[in-house]
């Protein structure tokens, strides 16, 4: 049996070590990775795709993490097998990320029924990891039917997020402030849930407040591709409070899109959306590993920094190089 074969085996059989190794495989940067993932994820394609694959995002501090363990606990209580891809915000400097998603979902890494997969975010916009899709497959493949995607919860350029996915909850935390504000209008309107957390005690108040206000703006929103706007529910993942009906809210609605036709109207779209992107990350790959470009890169690059050329002279010249493969002009 060939190493690929008996990776599938494992990963079929349910083996979460194996599905560990696979998404470290389609994550690898390695040229001969490259070619087994993609056969990988190639053949467990047709047991892929019966998963209820849901987006969660909301800004750091807001309680995802919390929140995930709760709902994941509520969805296996269910009889629900529960895969987690949590994106960890990589460092521009040091490219280093914190991964410590096992210790905040403490409760549900210890089940058996559970997979959770953090992930650095390695410098690609939208709140997801380039090959979470990829990892997304494997896990439904492994035989996970309800997969969260938590996202790095950095803002705006998280909409990503909802072209991997079936549904998206936006948290929110009633009293953080005015900042709340751009992401409510970036993201907003890429929810088909909303939760607020943490609304226990003396919070309870403003979250009821903040919710009645937040209906009333959602209203302005266009509807979503569904037809539907957001419904804004109350939360509090430490007390267990509104985390049943949160699943409850989740599996109906996936359950309406299926019915409608949305959801796999939506899913192709994701596709062909994602086939652009993986045509825009392989030319980019390309560019970076030609040998002209290499060559003329140290000194074009000196060149704008010392100003003696634009940042997109510079870049045409390179391009020029690349797409012709003539020599660097003088």
């Amino acid at each position: 049996m060939s190493k690929n074969a008996a990776l599938l085996q494992a990963l079929r059989g349910g083996d979460r070590s194996a599905l560990a190794r696979a998404i470290t495989l389609a994550e690898s940067r390695s040229v001969t990775d490259a070619a087994d993932a993609r056969v990988l994820i190639e053949t467990c394609l047709p047991f892929s795709g019966g998963a209820l694959r849901l987006g969660i995002t909301g800004i750091p501090g807001v309680g995802k993490s919390t929140l995930i363990d709760a709902l994941g606990l509520q969805l296996i209580a269910q009889g629900h097998r529960v895969a987690v891809l949590a994106i960890d915000p990589s460092s521009a400097r040091s490219g280093g990320s914190i991964l410590g998603d096992k210790t905040r979902m403490e409760r549900l890494a210890q089940r058996d029924e559970a997979f959770i997969r953090p992930t650095p975010a390695g410098g690609v916009l939208g709140g997801v990891a380039r090959r979470t899709r990829e990892a997304i497959i494997l896990c439904e493949a492994a035989g996970y039917d309800r997969i969260l995607v938590e996202t790095v919860g950095t803002g705006q350029n998280e909409l990503e997020a909802d072209r991997i996915t079936d549904l998206n909850l936006l948290l929110l935390i009633a009293g953080a402030g005015d900042e709340l504000q751009g992401i409510k209008r970036g993201i907003m309107e890429s929810a088909d849930l909303i939760a607020f957390t943490k609304c226990d005690g003396d919070a309870m108040q403003r979250a009821t407040s903040a919710r009645r206000e937040l209906l009333s703006a959602i209203q302005l929103l266009p509807p979503r591709a569904s037809g539907r706007r957001p419904e804004v529910l109350l939360t509090s993942a430490m007390q267990g409070d509104g985390i049943a009906e949160l699943a409850e809210r989740i599996e109906a609605l996936h359950a309406a899109d299926r019915e409608s036709g949305h959801l796999q109207a939506k899913r192709s779209e994701q596709g062909l959306h994602w086939l652009d992107q993986s045509i825009n990350f392989g030319l980019s790959e390309a560019f970076v590993a030609d040998q002209r470009v290499q060559a003329a890169m140290p000194a074009l690059r000196e060149a704008v920094r010392a100003g003696t050329m634009t940042p997109s002279s510079a870049a045409e010249e390179l391009l020029r190089l690349f797409r012709t493969g003539d020599a660097p002009r003088p």
